[in-house]
């Protein structure tokens, strides 16, 4: 089935993006690049008309995107555009502006082109915002539909997964789309089925980002640029195969500083000591993005860049770091985290203090999909106690998850064990441990660390993430740098303890040294990823064999798809 208006543009293979400001797109101009298109913008609402395909990109908070989209005078022009029947994507928030309003911002209006509203997910069993790769299923769909069974729509397969990250959706009501002509394809998170996809007419629309999804998110992609709205799916793919929910998500880390002879390596420490004892020299394991390449290849469901010490004090010039997440963007359709110097920074040319927003943009627009926050959300947190737990709204933490959402915005925690005799020796929160102190205590609080782990606060790590919570943080990415480097597993006790105390997803990290590790803490914990570096860069393990180990015990994980 073909898509009507789309002769002239597979002549010319010209997609229009309509840039409004809203969160980072590179990667979907990669995307589309790589399929063999050719990208131009949408930078005015008179040059809507001109389009022929037109994909609305869009990330972060709903009200905040519309309100832009709305008042840069779009509204009409795109509602003109997909009566038309020219094609049209949306994705993330760009599916989200379809549909009537969302509870995100209440008084917000969306296109009204969809007839429902988005609501936040249920974060009473689950953690808030959804992040990781869940089902696009289409097996409920029959002939009364755009696709009769054992068709896919627009590339769409039921044991295919997409890289979804947003707090808000369309629960499914059987019925009720379908009633207005919309094909649907549904995912799971804990009981609640929401809307993953839809597509009517010559409109595609999902909540998943394609770009991010690897093989299975360009194959949607190419579909719909191709004007594929509905095929057989293969034989050997049964309509009924999509294991709903959400996969385990495995996370390659890469550190990332400068040698002594001014390159940039991926590098590995003890307790974060990368110099090798033997010369003195940093420990090169590698560039970052052939590295990053590496683990895509083998299945990597993120990869994150930690840059450690280039740079720090003048992110603005970090010219060597914003061209790896340029070209790693180009081959790795995989999200991509970047931390270092994501703060208030000063300008050393003009003297001006450039905000951490204006930082945090900066390397969106280079391809990062997330901004890691260190050091500086402990002085946040800090100052935010002090103040009797009020938020200023001037945080790096703030005013970058007001602008792109809070799944933009991971907050990195680097924190070291303190024993102490009994729950009365602290005012800090204290967990009874397994593995007791050089004095036989049996008890022990986690006390944060600044500065690489050279500086330790009187502020213990469950003080830290609620108040980053609070502040609009999206995910945790929890380090400990007794592990860091030992090769001896996850500290299990701080990892329940820290998921206990916030609703938002909780990355595992440091001490990972083979496939049990990522199994103990997945079996053992309901921590929402896991991370490992040293054991993947050293070649000890690969991110394809711990897959394979965790998927021989029962977990689920995402496969490896390379045909597009």
């Amino acid at each position: 089935m073909q898509v009507s208006g789309l002769s002239s543009s597979i002549s010319n293979r010209t997609v229009h993006l309509l840039d409004y400001a809203a969160g980072n797109v590179r990667s979907l101009v990669n995307a589309v690049e790589k399929l063999g298109w050719q990208v131009e913008w949408v930078k005015t609402p008179e040059e809507v008309q001109k389009a022929e395909i037109l994909i609305l990109p869009g990330v972060g908070h709903f009200g905040h995107c519309l309100t832009q989209f709305s008042n840069a005078g779009y509204v009409e022009p795109v509602k003109q555009h997909i009566a038309s029947g020219k094609p049209f994507m949306g994705i993330c928030v760009g599916i989200q502006a379809l549909f009537e309003g969302s509870d995100e911002s209440p008084t917000v209006p969306g296109l009204g082109v969809v007839k429902d509203r988005l609501r936040r997910f249920r974060d009473d069993d689950k953690s808030v915002p959804h992040i990781g790769w869940n089902s696009a299923n289409t097996a409920h769909i029959t002939s009364s539909g755009d696709a009769a069974e054992g068709q896919s729509i627009y590339g769409l397969r039921p044991d295919s997964k997409y890289y979804y990250v947003h707090s808000y959706s369309v629960p499914y009501r059987r019925g009720v789309l379908e009633a207005d002509g919309w094909s649907v394809a549904t995912a799971r998170y804990g009981d609640e089925e929401f809307v993953g996809a839809i597509a009517r007419d010559n409109v595609l629309a999902t909540q998943f980002h394609p770009e991010k999804s690897g093989a299975a998110g360009l194959r949607v992609l190419k579909a719909f640029l191709e004007g594929r709205k509905s095929e057989m799916l293969p034989q050997t793919i049964s309509p009924a195969a999509s294991k709903e929910g959400l996969t385990r998500r495995i996370i390659a880390c890469l550190d990332v500083r400068t040698n002594d002879q001014g390159d940039l390596v991926v590098t590995k420490g003890d307790q974060y000591d990368v110099r090798v004892k033997e010369g003195n020299d940093v420990r090169n394991l590698g560039k970052p993005v052939s590295k990053a390449q590496e683990y895509y290849e083998q299945g990597a469901d993120e990869v994150t860049f930690l840059n450690i010490t280039s740079f720090r004090d003048t992110p603005l010039k970090d010219l060597p770091m914003l061209e790896v997440l340029r070209q790693t963007s180009a081959t790795t359709f995989v999200p991509l985290t970047i931390g270092g110097g994501i703060r208030d920074t000063l300008d050393p040319e003009t003297g001006r203090t450039v905000p951490a927003l204006e930082v945090a943009t900066l390397y969106f627009q280079s391809g990062a999909d997330k901004v890691s926050i260190g050091s500086d959300a402990v002085t946040a947190a800090e100052q935010y106690y002090a103040a009797g737990r009020k938020l200023s709204g001037k945080t790096a933490i703030e005013t970058i998850s007001e602008a792109y959402g809070a799944q933009a915005v991971v907050v990195s925690v680097d924190p070291r064990r303190v024993y102490v005799s009994s729950t009365e020796a602290t005012n800090h929160h204290t967990v009874k441990t397994s593995y007791t102190g050089p004095q036989g205590e049996e008890y022990c609080w986690y006390a944060c660390t600044i500065k690489g782990g050279r500086e330790t606060r009187d502020l213990d790590v469950i003080q830290l993430v609620t108040a980053v919570e609070a502040m609009g943080a999206g995910e945790i990415l929890l380090n400990c740098i007794d592990k860091d480097g030992t090769n001896s597993g996850f500290d299990l006790e701080l990892i329940r303890s820290v998921k206990a105390a916030v609703k938002i997803p909780v990355i595992a990290s440091s001490g990972a040294g083979n496939a049990d590790h990522f199994a103990e803490v997945f079996e053992q914990t309901n921590v929402d990823a896991a991370l490992g570096a040293g054991m993947f860069h050293r070649g000890e393990w690969t991110v394809k064999q711990v897959k394979e180990d965790l998927q021989k015990r029962g977990l689920s994980v995402r496969r490896f798809e390379d045909e597009v």
